[in-house]
């Protein structure tokens, strides 16, 4: 067994004797050590990050390499098998963790010069889990800093994770790491987490599924807060089984946690081979076009989305149509263009909050230059420890819940988060007028772009969410699966999204169509840029 497996494959093998551990992992690791390059870390002065890349070309998906406690966790799970002992669902499955969530005894950082050498004193809820299920935790993978970004570019240690597709081009983000370590081959699944579409949108860029489950299905304990009120936390894997064991591990109620649900737990593995027959599935045009402003003139403008994406939708709906679903097209989500302009608001709003406690005192990074007294420290130390889009977003939260601007547009915001959930609401209502089991379309407006293509421009990058965020107003479960590759060689994706807590159905279709298309993509060799290359963005 090799690197290509996947995690349904590892365990079982593992479990049964056939493979150790210890041989998975070396497996692995030897898989890291041809197509990592150089991890990310903190630039020295004058240093380059794309001279970086150059001289260590690869995928750069690690931020923090944990092969000590891997070996100790392979080594566990071996002496579990000779002993007769269970060693778990995930036995010897090795993962990495999106560095947001803390890993006892182990350095997170957010993707932030703030939290630099910071050392985590417990374990992530979810993360917990998976380690007593049997998983051998790789490693801590790169971000956009503080989760803030759709490209891993924002990330403090560089050089920033490259698309295994394409070295040339970004693996999306936030959980930027995390998408192009299972692409490359480099663990069957990664630990992210979703405020705006960041476990899916990197899946789609990457060719991998990523799944969000319903606000509260898993514990965010352990998780470093972007907008407390958006965040999950989920898997990005090789194949919907694997992603369906992970949230099977992972989710259910958690003591430490308050927003954490206590409903039960199905069993995803077993439902999710029920198929699609007697399904509703709806399609909405509203998914197939992107509203946003021209910076130059103010006018909202209204453009089609790249139609390789859109002929894929319609291709995933005929064959969920010859499986026995009935699609239910024209459906609408009249309050979808809004979903970016009401996280400009609620989320940075959430965001300064969050951000007040890196204040120097407690934790992580402190200015080493000389300071006059508490107030002189603490603006050294936020000024130098958070990077731009930190900045941006505590300015900008601070400006819009500010006494006189607050009625103006944080609480007319969250009026249109409200709307936005009732879109959903009615569209899967039993007793509605479209009695909607599920929702397919398309995950992004656009393959991966290529690096600097977009960074640099926060809005133009934010819309790049369009299609994923109304999922997180909604607080509602939904999966990006892989729908091949275009004429460039780059992934398409499309995506699913459900009712709350009905995760099932998301991965009744996801497995279904899947297994249609013959199983997951195959891991990604890294190689580099392909000339003809088309524009990103709106």
């Amino acid at each position: 067994m090799d690197y290509t497996a996947t995690a349904w494959e590892i365990a079982r093998a593992v479990r049964a004797g056939r493979m150790s551990a210890r041989e998975v992992l070396d497996a692995f690791l030897e898989r890291m050590s041809r197509v990592e390059g150089l991890s990310g870390r903190l630039l020295q002065p004058g240093e380059d990050p794309e001279a970086l890349h150059r001289a260590h070309p690869g995928v750069h998906a690690f931020i923090t390499p944990t092969l000590e406690r891997a070996r100790r966790q392979a080594e566990e799970v071996d002496r579990k098998v000779a002993a007769g002992q269970d060693p778990g669902p995930l036995a010897g499955v090795p993962i990495t963790v999106k560095d947001i969530l803390t890993v006892e005894g182990t350095r997170t950082t957010a993707g932030s010069r703030i939290l630099y050498e910071y050392i985590a004193p417990y374990t992530a809820t979810a993360i917990a889990r998976l380690e007593a299920a049997g998983a051998v935790v790789l490693g801590k993978v790169n971000l956009d800093e503080f989760t803030f970004g759709s490209s891993g570019e924002s990330t403090a240690y560089q050089p920033a994770p490259r698309n295994p597709w394409d070295l040339e081009r970004v693996p999306g983000g936030s959980s930027s790491g995390s998408a192009a370590a299972v692409a490359a081959g480099m663990g069957p699944i990664s630990i992210g987490t979703d405020t705006a579409g960041s476990i899916r949108q990197p899946a789609a860029f990457c060719g991998v599924v990523g799944l969000k489950p319903t606000y509260g299905r898993v514990s965010r304990y352990g998780l470093i807060a972007y907008a407390s009120s958006y965040d999950t936390v989920g898997p990005l894997a090789r194949s919907v089984t694997d992603a369906a064991l992970a949230l099977q591990i992972m989710a259910g109620p958690d003591p430490y946690d308050a927003t954490a649900a206590t409903r039960p737990v199905p069993d995803y593995l077993e439902i999710m081979r029920q198929g699609v027959q007697g399904l509703r599935i709806g399609l909405s045009p509203d998914m197939f076009r992107i509203t946003y402003v021209d910076q130059e003139t103010g006018q909202l403008v209204e453009t089609r989305i790249d139609p390789e994406i859109e002929q894929a939708v319609y291709r995933a709906a005929d064959v969920l149509a010859d499986m026995g679903a009935a699609i239910v097209d024209g459906v609408p989500l009249p309050h979808l263009p809004y979903g970016i302009p009401v996280y400009f608001v609620v989320s940075r709003v959430e965001a300064a909050s969050n951000l007040h406690r890196y204040d120097g005192v407690k934790y992580g990074f402190r200015t080493p230059e000389p300071v006059t007294d508490f107030w002189d420290m603490y603006r050294k130390t936020r000024g130098q420890g958070f990077g731009l889009q930190p900045k941006v977003r505590i300015l900008m939260g601070m400006y819009v819940s500010a006494a006189q601007y607050s009625q103006r547009y944080y609480e007319r915001a969250l009026r249109v988060r409200t709307l936005i959930r009732q879109d959903f609401q009615r569209l899967f209502d039993p007793h509605g007028p479209y009695r909607l089991h599920l929702l397919l379309g398309p995950t992004t407006p656009t393959p991966a772009f290529r690096f600097g293509e977009v960074y640099g421009d926060t809005v133009l990058m934010q819309y790049m969410d369009q299609l994923l965020v109304a999922a997180n107003h909604a607080g509602i479960p939904a999966v990006s699966v892989p729908a091949g590759l275009n004429e460039q060689g780059l992934p398409l994706s499309v995506q699913f999204m459900a009712p709350d807590f009905r995760e099932d159905l998301l991965l009744r279709a996801a497995y279904a169509y899947e297994q249609f298309r013959g199983g997951p993509l195959p891991v990604a060799e890294p190689m580099p840029s392909r000339e003809g290359g088309k524009k990103a963005g709106p």
